[in-house]
Parts: structure tokens; C-alpha cells; sequence
């Protein structure tokens, strides 16, 4: 499958489309999941137009996982989580809906399942000072 300049996270990247933005570099976009697993639910893109895994240049791969690894410590941090799931999924056999290559960061705690996957939408001002909780640590 070719790129998608028209998925949701190419809008994003442009400023068509809204998001609660967590942290932002020349390379990676960091935002708060809509409809998350778990509270503390966000995701990491590159700049970079890539559907998946595959199709990412390695040097923007290095970029996305310095990314990754810095806002996973900022959510783990402000959620006060136990541990944190961190998937990146390629091509709709492995569950990818959004196909621009992106990380999720999914706080865990022992006990607690995990919603399910982009069912329901969360409250915009309940992610918004939870992101505010999330940039005071990176």
C-alpha cells in the first residue's frame, strides 16, 4: 500500500487536524491518544511520510525511538505507573488502523485491564491536564 498524505496523523503533522500536543522536535510528534487504554495513553510519529516499520529510513527510526523513550519516562512518571506498554503495530493483520508509523506509550498498572482499542472517545479537558501532568516532566 503507498502513503496516505490524507491520513489523520499527515493532518496532524500539517495542522489540519487537532491534537493535544505532549512534545515536538525537528524529527517526532508526541500527542495524547483520543481513545485511550489506559489514562496516560500517547502516541510518537516521525516526521518523516511512512506507513510502517518498513518503510521508515533508519535514521529517522533512531529519531522516533529517542522520542519514544523520552516521553514513555514522562508518562510512566506522571501517571505514577507500575510499568508502560509501548507497541508499534505494522499493516491491519497486526491491528494497525492508522497507517503512518507511530508508537503507542500505554501505562500499566498491576491489576488493571486495558480498554479496548479506539472504542471510546475520551474527555478533551480530562486529557488536557493529564498531557499538562506529562510535559511537567519531560
Amino acid at each position: 500500500m503507498a502513503y496516505d498524505e490524507n491520513n489523520i496523523f499527515a493532518k496532524i503533522l500539517r495542522g489540519e487536524a487537532p491534537c493535544i500536543k505532549i512534545y515536538e522536535d525537528d524529527h517526532t510528534l508526541s500527542f495524547m491518544d483520543i481513545m485511550p487504554q489506559a489514562e496516560g495513553h500517547t502516541l510518537v510519529i516521525p516526521k518523516e511520510p511512512a506507513e510502517n516499520i518498513l518503510d521508515l529510513s533508519p535514521e529517522m527510526a533512531g529519531h522516533l525511538i529517542k522520542s519514544t523513550q523520552k516521553v514513555a519516562k514522562a508518562v510512566k512518571a506522571a501517571t505514577n505507573a507500575d510499568g508502560v506498554l509501548v507497541a508499534q503495530l505494522n499493516g491491519s493483520a497486526a491491528g494497525q488502523t492508522v497507517f503512518h508509523i507511530h508508537f503507542h506509550i500505554i501505562p500499566r498498572n498491576e491489576g488493571l485491564d486495558l480498554k479496548f482499542h479506539a472504542r471510546d472517545m475520551a474527555d478533551m479537558g480530562e486529557l488536557e491536564a493529564l498531557a499538562d501532568r506529562i510535559r511537567a516532566e519531560l
